[in-house]
């Protein structure tokens, strides 16, 4: 049996607060194949590491995230003592030591995100086969693919919705990834999209307490909060 991808969702987030530089450095610690982070881009301008859209979880302050600038946000802590990270911050840890699946959770995102991977490519800290760029906003995703046809897109699928209605988006913007949930995959869908070249990834709503089912259906990677326990 070929081992899946092991991408560590928001970094390690079982070990460390979501999305910050901590986490991103256990997932790094625990060897994974890739990180996943979730992107936001503030009032000011910069795109952050970020999960919500409001604050109140997650930090000592409340409102929008995209209602604040960086220095706002800069003066806020996250739990368990951190701060929220720019995008390129969390670039300048990975610095290609994996891959980087980046997930557009804001609107407008697409544009400076875009910008901003090209300037890692253009550096040579990454490579474009190392960075997918993916989103349950498929709108922003078309924005992304109209700006940068040269990163791979993966199409995410919700918890509740059948992973094929994504074939005609990922046809469309010629993804190479299907990130679905992972309850909602068998081996008739698994076969289906790679009857037409398109690797699974899959992600959890609730983390299972085996990997077992999932390993069997042979995906090409699982996104975890526990990337050390695949």
């Amino acid at each position: 049996m070929n081992k899946p991808l092991v991408i560590g969702h928001r970094g390690a987030m079982g070990y460390e607060t979501e999305n910050t530089l901590a986490s991103v450095r256990k997932a790094l610690e625990l060897n994974v194949d890739g990180i996943e982070v979730d992107v936001f881009k503030c009032k000011s301008g910069e795109i952050v590491a970020f999960h919500d859209k409001d604050l109140d979880r997650l930090t000592d302050g409340e409102g929008l995230i995209e209602d604040k600038t960086f220095d706002e946000l800069q003066a806020l802590t996250v739990n368990g003592g951190h701060q929220i990270p720019l995008l390129k911050d969390i670039l300048n840890l990975v610095n290609g030591q994996c891959l980087i699946n980046i997930e557009l959770k804001g609107t407008d995102t697409a544009n400076n995100v875009s910008k901003i991977v090209n300037m890692y490519l253009e550096f040579d800290m990454f490579a474009e086969e190392d960075i997918i760029i993916s989103s349950f906003n498929w709108e922003e995703l078309e924005s992304f693919y109209k700006k940068n046809k040269n990163i791979s897109i993966g199409v995410l699928t919700d918890v509740d919705q059948d992973p094929l209605e994504a074939l005609q988006l990922a046809k469309k913007l010629k993804a190479k990834t299907i990130h679905a949930e992972g309850t909602t995959l068998d081996e008739g869908i698994i076969k289906n999209f790679r009857k037409r070249g398109l690797k699974v990834i899959a992600w959890f709503d609730k983390e299972p307490k085996s990997y077992k089912n999932i390993l069997e259906l042979r995906v090409h990677g699982i996104i975890t909060d526990r990337p050390d326990k695949v």
